[in-house]
């Protein structure tokens, strides 16, 4: 497919995403299916255009004037990608299977419109109901913080201490150009094509053999901030597809005993081949089909080290690599993750034996699910104490300390100062 092409098959895709409110994944995948042709540096290539796109959906109709699919995708390629209107005007030729030509008002809006009068939420591309609690959290910073969530974010892999170290993996994937990430360290970061695409890495002989996982800096450290140590028993209890469970084991050497869970079996489903290519141990509990209330972990109460609670959020640190789901995000889907939040972490506490630990984890940037989310277990379990998050840092990753934002209960990661996800990390312990 030509350049122009897979421009309007963008298009395209962008429509389905914008008039049905669907994943930008799922309507990629529809488009691939209805189009065999098209090869696989096509359809990266388009995937590529569609995310930009929604990075920049409202700046670019801002600057366009205009909010139509094709609108934003001509707006997107002057804002991030830094295309002269002449280059658009090439890609937008009207030829075989090309957008047709640009308007002389396309034209004039290329060449005049501007961000300079933009309302914050426009300039920022975030949806501006969420305004305030983002400058609640980001204050002087907010502009920085949300032009860095709308770049493109890198692609960072864990090294399995359990197989190799970190220098044995970097002359292992050499052909790759790894580099090691800034402040996680176990952590490699891959470099990028210039479609914004890493390479797969998951058909790697070293992926393969258990080397590493692929995983963000961010959630590596928020994994590290837990403190885990060997000999020690450790609940995951929202271990989705285990991500931090394998972390976890690497970290106690394993040694000791981890159980992890999820109230979604499905969610749960690939870890299991994940800790056969690991090495990593484990214990797997979540209820069985028919018997979702059943609590699988009732006779751990009372006795656990460490429970880790990586909670179901609206993943507002997660835009740079979701950015469909901001637009997709509502009030109420806020409200109804707050309300899971509170849940989770009130299970999580029985768990724990007196000078047990608990470490909340989320992927969000919103404050209604972090320092709020405790302070409001806080004020339901009177035996709680909040540990300092500076003074766990500083033992544990202190390369982390300098650039990280401290919050009342927390610590708070970003794309602009900390170069990750948006991770936020609280550490309680149960007192003795």
């Amino acid at each position: 497919m030509t350049p122009a092409a897979r421009l309007s098959a963008a298009i395209d895709v962008f429509a389905d995403v914008a008039e049905r409110r669907r994943p930008a994944a799922d309507a990629l995948k529809d488009w691939g299916l209805a189009h065999r042709f098209a090869g696989s540096s096509d359809r990266s290539a388009i995937a590529s255009l569609v995310y930009d796109a929604l990075r920049r959906r409202a700046s670019a109709a801002w600057v366009m004037d205009e909010d139509s699919p094709r609108a934003i995708l001509i707006g997107m390629l002057r804002l991030q990608h830094g295309l002269a209107a002449p280059t658009i005007a090439g890609l937008f030729s009207g030829e075989r299977f090309a957008p047709a030509p640009l308007t002389e008002r396309e034209r004039e809006r290329l060449e005049t419109g501007s961000l300079v009068e933009a309302p914050p939420a426009v300039a920022g591309d975030v949806p501006d109901w969420v305004l305030p609690a983002l400058t609640e959290v980001f204050g002087h910073d907010l502009m920085t913080e949300l032009r860095a969530l709308g770049r493109r974010a890198p692609l960072d892999i864990r090294v399995n201490t359990l197989k190799r170290d970190r220098d044995a993996t970097l002359a292992g994937l050499a052909h790759l150009a790894p580099a090691p990430t800034p402040i996680a360290p176990q952590g490699l970061r891959i470099p990028l094509g210039e479609d914004g695409r890493g390479p797969a890495l998951h058909v790697e002989p070293e992926f393969l053999e258990g080397w590493y996982e692929i995983q963000d800096e961010g959630s590596q450290l928020a994994a590290l901030l837990c403190g885990a140590r060997a000999g020690e028993t450790v609940v995951d209890l929202c271990a989705g597809g285990g991500g931090k469970t394998l972390a976890l084991a690497a970290a106690m050497e394993n040694s000791g005993r981890i159980i992890a869970s999820d109230d979604d079996p499905r969610r749960l489903a690939p870890i299991h081949e994940r800790l056969r290519r690991s090495g990593a141990q484990a214990e797997i509990r979540t209820p069985r089909a028919g018997r979702a209330r059943a609590d699988v972990l009732a006779d751990l109460d009372g006795t656990v080290d460490r429970v880790l609670v990586d909670a179901p959020c609206t993943g507002s640190g997660t835009w740079r690599r979701n950015p469909d789901a901001k637009w997709r995000l509502r009030p109420g889907s806020l409200e109804a993750r707050v309300a899971e939040q509170a849940q989770v972490l009130d299970r999580a506490v029985r768990l724990l034996r007196p000078g047990g630990r608990l470490t909340y984890v989320t992927c969000s940037l919103l404050p209604q699910e972090n320092d709020a989310a405790v302070s409001g277990l806080l004020g339901r379990f009177g035996d709680l104490h909040v540990l300092k998050a500076r003074a766990l840092v500083d033992e544990i990753v202190p390369l982390l300390a300098e650039r990280v934002r401290f919050s009342g209960h927390g610590l708070q990661m970003s794309p602009a100062r900390t170069g990750t996800d948006g991770f936020y990390v609280a550490n309680l312990e149960r007192r003795s």
